[in-house]
């Protein structure tokens, strides 16, 4: 046996790959690959961006990767067909169980689900991958858990929260977890959520793992910074969840007290308009400048700019978009919400600003606008906290070690 199968092997499912949103995940993937495993991805929908504007390594991990929805009907006859010839049983089970998943067009959707786990199950019975990885217990999870119905493969998630954590009985995250062999939770809130939804049976298959970053490939900018207004930059998702509407209330208050500052807002989503209609009401545009979505490379240009980041989330898990803003060097104020805390504790890694209250947000931003030496000191205390417990190397070898203690990873078979 070479190496690569004694170190085991690992099937991934996401939902889109490569995505911009979730770059953690190829950085996983790619982490786990270089200890050792032999990790193989399959998405259910197509990368979120044409090749032009991936990176070389996206671009390579999307011509690599299995598509699902790219087969289409015929690769789902073919796998259909595959599954009745090989585990006719298993597969009315599978799709039994599908059926008990929702009640009306609940129950469409689920079969759907269904025909999406019989072609995964068919693509690593291909591929001799016996264990498989979903990242959140949504949609995904559910076909991982129908797979595992179907071809008695491993199972294992990564949590993340909030999401999951909204719709507990519609996302039937209790039925995921307990079929699930092993669960990876990215922080101790979510961990403990976990623990109050199922019961101290299932407590010992959740995993504490986090996520990570690089250091490396955040340089922090230690130069004396340009003159002229305070740089402030938000990256994430224009979303409610994400607080930016409080962000354009605090920043308008700010500038009304005669604050000089320049505030970046990075993404796109469904707020956009109604934020940019709160920056004109505000008389705020020529302080406030949108950007859309950015490629990493474009956000890390970013943050070698910015002077403070600011993520005022109503609700997140641990945000990876605020361990590359303390590797940079960048001082950050955020909400001390869900898994937030473990990343940044107030006063010395960052600041903490009450959730949902713009009275709040500014006034940790005035601190900061107002104080140099705090922000040095910040920057520096938050990029030692990354290097100590958010160091992409050090989680990913932590996550190999969880998945190389599953019988399935390591009882891999040679493709076929």
């Amino acid at each position: 046996m070479t190496s690569v199968e004694q170190g085991g092997a690992v099937a991934y499912l996401v939902s889109r790959y490569p995505a911009v949103s979730h770059t953690f995940i190829l950085r996983e993937v790619q982490g786990l690959r270089a200890l050792g495993l032999r990790v193989e991805v399959a998405s259910v929908n197509a990368p979120d961006r044409l090749p032009d504007r991936m990176s070389d390594g996206e671009r390579e991990e999307a011509a690599a990767t299995y598509g699902i929805k790219r087969h289409g009907v015929r690769g789902a006859l073919a796998a259909l067909a595959w599954a009745a010839a090989t585990h006719p049983i298993a597969l009315l089970r599978t799709l039994r169980e599908a059926l008990g998943q929702g009640r009306g067009v609940k129950r469409i959707y689920a079969l759907a689900y269904a025909v999406e786990a019989v072609m995964v199950t068919r693509w690593m019975s291909g591929r001799g991958l016996q264990h498989l990885h979903v990242h959140f217990g949504n949609e995904a999870a559910l076909v991982g858990m129908l797979a595992k119905t179907l071809g008695g493969v491993g199972l294992s998630l990564t949590i993340h929260g909030p999401d999951e954590f909204d719709d507990v009985p519609g996302q039937r995250l209790r039925q995921k977890v307990e079929a699930a062999d092993r669960v990876v939770c990215i922080s101790q809130f979510a961990r403990s959520q976990l623990m109050r939804l199922t019961g101290p049976a299932q407590w010992a298959k959740l995993q504490l793992c986090r996520l990570g970053v690089d250091p490396a490939r955040f340089v922090p900018n230690i130069s004396a910074r340009a003159a002229g207004p305070v740089r402030l930059l938000s990256v994430g998702r224009l979303a409610p969840a994400k607080g930016q509407l409080l962000l354009v209330q605090a920043c308008a208050q700010l500038k009304g007290e005669g604050l000089a500052f320049a505030l970046t807002l990075v993404g796109d989503g469904p707020d956009r308009a109604r934020l940019e209609e709160a920056v004109q009401h505000h008389r705020l545009a020529d302080s406030v400048r949108f950007t859309g979505a950015l490629n990493q490379a474009e956000v890390r240009a970013e943050l070698a700019c910015a002077d403070a980041f600011v993520l005022p989330s109503l609700a997140e898990g641990i945000p990876v978009v605020l361990m590359e803003a303390m590797a940079s060097g960048v001082p950050c104020v955020t909400s001390p919400v869900n898994g937030i805390p473990e990343l940044i504790e107030h006063g010395h890694s960052g600041l903490l600003a009450m959730p949902g209250d713009a009275q709040a947000l500014a006034d940790q931003l005035r601190k900061l606008i107002a104080d140099a030496p705090l922000r040095h000191r910040l920057a520096l205390a938050g990029r030692a906290k990354v290097e100590r417990a958010f160091h992409l190397a050090d989680n990913v070898a932590r996550l190999a070690a969880i998945f190389r203690s599953l019988p399935a990873v390591t009882a891999q078979r040679v493709p076929s």
